[in-house]
Order: structure tokens, then sequence, then C-alpha cells
């Protein structure tokens, strides 16, 4: 499956993008209002690399934080 780690299984995420108007109530407004809600994406960090998987090279797509901690040299 696209986007996915193979290795944790991170995944993209939807969410609401809030747009607001008006001055914040600590500020001396009256306070901050929704005039807009649209659902947007958060895409996980992949990187295609280079893994020994079951004795042999295998190229994997594997986010960057299982790269920083090393789960990708020997599977």
């Amino acid at each position: 499956m696209a986007k996915v780690c193979d290795i944790c299984g991170k995944k993209p995420v939807i969410r609401n993008q809030l747009v607001q108007s008006g001055k914040a109530k600590r500020e001396g407004g009256v306070g901050r209002k929704t005039t807009g809600i649209t659902k947007t994406w958060r895409l996980p960090n992949l990187q295609r690399v280079t893994s020994h998987v079951g004795g042999q090279s295998r190229r994997i797509r594997a986010c960057t934080a299982c790269i920083r901690a090393g789960k990708t040299l020997g599977l």
C-alpha cells in the first residue's frame, strides 16, 4: 500500500485545518471565531531505503523516525 511505512505502519492522517478571525481575549478582544474548516492530510515522511530482508537486499519505504532509530538495518 502506498504512503505507509513498511516497518511501523505509519500512514496518512486526516485532520481539520481551521481558519480563525478576531482578536484573542487575552489580548483585549472578544475572542477568536472559526470562519472556515477544511479537511487536510498529514503525510508521513517516507524514504526509499535498501534493507536486508531474509538474507537478500530489498528496497522498502520507511519513515524517517524508523531510519533514525536504526530499524532498517536488519529486518
